[in-house]
């Protein structure tokens, strides 16, 4: 019987390829929330708002301010002028060590936290609570920690985000799965916490994925994509792809993100 044409063994220069992309991506480290690894590999349109622009702005102004979920601290660190108290929270004992070395130097506390209620802070503590990406949103919490007047600024991760390769791997997912995440859910979430939606803003973007070892770094660091990914356990998988992508180009997906932003009435 003739080999398909993805067998390795029709193309030994084509496995032994898959074989060095996959081991290297396989044994990098996946701490922190720094994706610069994947510079040349992978490319994500990013959303026109400037997340971190906007939240280096209102932190500038801000007397008091919360970080949920803050990862290895980079996006904190990136903040031109921190207000007078920082406070970060993570869960992940390798992101709390890197987030303490990062963020300590610059004037910030981390605090580690195992992100479920309640946030370990005091009632209106800060004006202002900020989340790149959260897993989720505790908005009565959120509410509850923000003072009077004070803001909650996040940029989230939306519906059927990166979906393309998720189904890849997994097959057609639910509808109730695919429509997670649904900006107007977060909208209503937070007008029941008693917070007000100043503004929300969605967009779909562009994700191209150039090599395997690209889809292999980014499925171990961002590990709800596909629970449980291992090399192994989709070795026949990725070999299928890794033919696909260098033979017909990269792999293209859609991200979704929105950007919220809501206030604690006065």
């Amino acid at each position: 019987m003739p080999a398909t044409p993805h067998d390795p063994a029709t193309a030994p220069d084509e496995a032994a390829r898959f074989d060095a992309l996959v081991a290297e991506a396989d044994a990098v480290s996946v701490d922190g929330w720094d994706f610069s690894w994947l510079d040349g590999r992978a490319t994500e349109q990013r959303p026109s708002w400037g997340y971190a622009r906007a939240m280096g702005e209102r932190m500038g102004r801000a007397r008091a301010a919360l970080d949920i979920q803050t990862g290895g601290g980079e996006v904190l660190a990136s903040v031109p002028k921190l207000p007078p108290l920082a406070v970060a929270t993570e869960s992940w004992p390798p992101n709390v060590a890197r987030a303490t070395a990062l963020l300590h130097p610059l004037g910030a506390v981390v605090v580690a936290d195992e992100d479920e209620p309640p946030l370990p802070f005091a009632d209106a503590a800060f004006d202002l609570v900020v989340s790149r990406h959260p897993v989720t949103t505790w908005w009565d919490e959120i509410a509850r920690v923000l003072a009077p007047d004070g803001t909650y600024f996040s940029q989230q991760v939306g519906p059927a985000s990166v979906f393309e390769l998720v189904e890849y791997f997994l097959g057609p997912q639910p509808p109730e799965v695919r429509g997670a995440r649904d900006p107007e859910r977060a909208r209503a979430d937070a007008q029941a916490a008693g917070l007000d939606v100043v503004d929300l803003r969605f967009e779909r973007l562009r994700t191209e994925f150039r090599d395997i070892g690209a889809v292999v770094y980014f499925l171990r660091k961002v590990i709800w994509m596909v629970p449980g990914f291992t090399v192994e356990e989709y070795r026949p998988r990725l070999a299928e792809l890794h033919h696909r992508l260098e033979n017909e180009g990269p792999f293209v997906a859609h991200t979704t993100r929105f950007l919220i932003e809501a206030r604690k009435p006065a």
